[in-house]
Parts: structure tokens; sequence; C-alpha cells
């Protein structure tokens, strides 16, 4: 049996369930700004077994969002900031439940373009442009999952410069990609920024 596809949390089944249940994707690349890509990423399977087992779009959108946020913010938090974390991830049900029957994988499950999907998901609460290209990237490299066009659409995150979560497939590329960040931060750039 091979290893995960996206060994991020070095928790074995967190890993499986970022590739395996496409809300739990959406849901740790949502939860990844300001905190360690480790935790943003072990963000999905926390919740899933504080919510009785399952991750599921439609049941998080029926709870209340101040419900929601307090399963977010039992302790350990599920990020630096679980409160509006936690707001975050219930919108993110809310409309995936209003636009896409609550199935996460419906954003991508009719062979859409890249400019679509990218469309799709720039949409979607708390994605934001970068945080679009990355996941697309994630879905590409990690995943298999490439739409026609994705690799301009995700640039610079399609290259083969190992720059973000897209990138890590073994704790070896883990660090390389903590060790680009550090570098460009150091210089003041943005991880998509081209290298000098």
């Amino acid at each position: 049996m091979t290893g995960p596809a996206i060994p991020i949390t070095g928790d074995e089944a967190a890993d499986r369930l970022l590739e395996e249940d496409p809300l739990a994707l959406l849901v740790g690349m949502l939860l990844d700004q300001q905190v360690p890509m480790e935790w943003a990423f072990r963000g999905p399977a926390t919740l899933k077994e504080r919510l009785g087992g399952s991750l599921d779009a439609t049941s998080i959108a029926a709870m209340t969002e101040d419900d929601f946020v307090a399963v977010c913010c039992e302790k350990p938090a599920i990020h630096r900031f679980p409160a509006a974390m936690g707001r975050r991830i219930h919108s993110l049900c809310l409309d995936l439940v209003a636009h896409h029957g609550g199935d996460a994988s419906k954003l991508w499950a009719d062979d859409p373009t890249g400019p679509v999907l990218y469309a799709r998901l720039r949409e979607l609460p708390g994605y934001g442009d970068e945080k679009t290209r990355i996941f697309m990237a994630i879905l590409a490299k990690r995943l298999g999952i490439r739409p026609e066009g994705w690799e301009e659409v995700a640039a610079p995150f399609s290259d083969e410069q190992p720059r973000s979560v897209a990138d890590v497939d073994s704790e070896e590329n883990l660090g390389r990609v903590r060790e680009w960040k550090k570098m460009m931060k150091a210089a003041k750039k943005a991880k998509s920024d081209p290298v000098d």
C-alpha cells in the first residue's frame, strides 16, 4: 500500500482523509493561513472526530453558526483563530449546500476547464486568488485532477519549485517548502514571486 497522496499532517489517517474527502481538502486549505501547514490540514480530521465521525457539508450547514464555532473552539482549537475560521467553514458549507448540493466534489466532477474551476473556487467563502491557485495545484499535483489549462491558471504554483502544500509528497519536500517560505519571507517576497 502506498502512502497518502498528501503526507502533510504527520498522521496517516488525517492525510488519507484529505485525499479521500473533497470537503476535508477544501476545509484544510481554508485553514491554511497563519498556522503551520500540519495544524491546518489536521483540522478536518479533528472536526470529523468532534462531529461524531462524519464531515458533511449539509450537517454542518444545518448547525447554527454559534454551535459550529463552539466545536471549532474546543481544546485543542482547530486554528490559531478558531472562531473566525469556524465562521468561514460554516459559510463554506452553506455555500456548498446552496450551490453544489452539499457535495464539494461537484466543483470539479464535471471536468471543467482550468479557468472554470478557478472561477468556481473563487466564489467560495474564504477562497482568495492565491488560495484558489494553490488548491488547483493540489488537485493536479497530488490527486491527478488536471483540468485543461490548469497550469496557466494555477501559476506559479503549477511549476516545479516546491513552494506550497501542493508540492508536499514527502517529509523531505515538506522541508523544502518550509525553506522556500523562509527564504521568501526573509527577502520580503510572497511565495508566488519568482526567484531572482
